[in-house]
């Protein structure tokens, strides 16, 4: 992985929780329109693996050069695996957090889609290689913990999937402040529009049509699926439950934050 993009002070850096639904699509969509004040230019005619790149993908190299300063990028990445460029630098991060039943849900139908993913077997068998971390990225509170105790000071927003299901103009405005966008009420209203799950469904620019069976099979799952907060109900039964609070529960024994979801 090269670490010139982090070495510059200028890099917005959308770092989201282990797995690809949990915001980093949403975000290669919002963070471009915040920083160019609402021009749907790019969203439109760059696909968004390009326009917003991934830390952790050979891609990168070819088209970190070609982005419009400050640079978007996003990663999947924990704290422990970035450069030590990136510590020192003003690189600011957005980090995107999303109740982990619906992460465990979208990350299964992931899996089923994804040919260069391991097949996820039952809801039962996937659950269990969620909740021991044999998946990649590892463990979903390794990564949680791994962020929320970075020493990043004002240089890290932590904001909530949740957060933008429910007001999505107020989620872009508290992310275009934490980049100090004075951007008006009617920019704020242009973007949230068009950043919308259906509008982003429809746009072959973010819904990954333009991907290769070979390597996403939307036949299988559509890469962009529901959009919602809240599905983990129509999968989990009360075992799954709580199986799975009494794992998280354990593995954040001691930290000294909190959840901003109840697990029951």
């Amino acid at each position: 992985m090269t670490q010139m993009p982090l070495a510059q002070c200028q890099e917005i850096l959308t770092s989201t929780e282990v797995f690809v639904f949990v915001g980093t699509i949403w975000m290669q969509e919002i963070l471009p329109l915040v920083l160019s004040g609402g021009d749907l230019t790019r969203v439109q005619t760059v696909v968004n693996w390009d326009r917003a790149p991934w830390l952790e993908e050979t891609r990168l190299a070819k088209v970190v050069d070609k982005l419009p300063s400050p640079r978007a990028l996003v990663t999947h990445f924990p704290y422990s695996f970035m450069p030590p460029s990136f510590r020192t630098s003003k690189a600011k991060v957005v980090y995107v957090m999303r109740n982990p039943k619906d992460i465990l849900v979208s990350s299964y139908y992931f899996h089923q889609m994804a040919a260069f993913l391991e097949d996820p077997g039952t809801f039962e068998e996937f659950m269990e290689k969620f909740l021991d971390g044999r998946i990649v990225f590892g463990k979903w509170t390794d990564h949680v913990k791994s962020w929320r105790n970075a020493e990043l000071g004002d240089r890290i927003l932590f904001i909530t999937y949740e957060e933008m299901v429910q007001d999505l103009p107020a989620s872009i405005r508290r992310i275009s402040d934490f980049l100090h966008k004075n951007l008006s009420e009617e920019v704020i209203q242009k973007i949230a529009k068009h950043c919308s799950f259906q509008s982003m469904k429809a746009n072959t620019m973010s819904n990954f049509s333009l991907c290769p069976k070979e390597y996403m099979d939307n036949d299988k799952s559509h890469f962009l699926r529901k959009g919602i907060a809240g599905d983990w109900k129509n999968h989990f039964n009360s075992d799954h439950l709580a199986r799975f609070k009494s794992v998280i529960t354990k593995e954040l024994e001691g930290e000294n934050f909190s959840l901003p979801w109840s697990l029951d």
